[in-house]
């Protein structure tokens, strides 16, 4: 392992909070997500405040998903905050991924999201969507690897088959980090950092089992260390 996989998700509106709680991790962590509450809540100006004298890799996970002149324009605008990766939702089509990897010009890495962890096979007829669930995944990775994508943020679970169908170049991103035996809140589809690492992910994306921790450092470097021997 030559670099720490591990990007916080940030799971708060307050600036200031967001910069105590990045300094109290710093050398624990690989990299910082900051997502559409934070977004929402605080704009462009929020993030740069957040990530001054901060050389973190910076991942927006805002989920772009629109006609694709918008989610182009949406790609070019946030590029000013160098950021290391944008998601945009894979269920937005082709061309609409093909308009955002042409506006992202290699500044950065665009990661399609496939199925939301919060999701599970019962919600798919809801959706208009053919069972089952990780046959979509692998449709819509497919999908991505086609409009040249740089890889996907799936759920832990599909995370062998993806890698055995799409290969290594494609970046593969996982939330829904759970130790074994903790509440899974709203997440469905979940895995321990270990076993998603051992899998195949690139990048594990944790919020809650470090930042509402007693100690996110220490839980942080707990993470870390589980890895070193996945």
């Amino acid at each position: 392992m030559n670099k720490n996989p591990i990007f916080c998700a940030i799971d708060t509106v307050d600036i200031t909070a967001a910069r105590v709680l990045l300094a109290r991790l710093a050398g624990r962590i690989g990299g910082v997500k900051l997502g559409l509450e934070f977004f929402a809540a605080n704009g462009a100006a929020g993030v740069r405040q957040v990530m001054a004298g901060n050389d973190l890799p910076l991942f927006l996970d805002l989920k772009l998903h629109d006609i694709p002149h918008t989610v182009a324009g949406a790609v070019r605008a946030l590029l000013p905050l160098s950021p290391a990766y944008i998601t945009v939702h894979a269920a937005g089509g082709l061309a609409m991924m093909q308009a955002a990897a042409q506006a992202a010009g290699g500044h950065c890495k665009l990661l399609a999201v496939t199925m939301l962890t919060s999701l599970i096979e019962q919600d798919l007829p809801g959706l208009g969507i053919l069972p089952g669930l990780s046959d979509q995944v692998a449709r819509l990775g497919a999908l991505a690897r086609r409009a040249e994508i740089d890889g996907l943020v799936c759920s832990a679970h599909e995370l062998s088959t993806l890698r055995r169908t799409l290969g290594p170049a494609m970046t593969l991103a996982v939330p829904g980090i759970r130790a074994p035996g903790a509440a899974a809140d709203d997440q469905r589809r979940v895995l321990s950092a270990a076993q998603a690492f051992a899998a195949g992910a690139d990048l594990l994306v944790i919020g809650r089992p470090i930042t509402t921790a007693a100690d996110p450092a220490a839980a942080a470097t707990a993470i870390l260390a589980s890895l070193r021997t996945a």
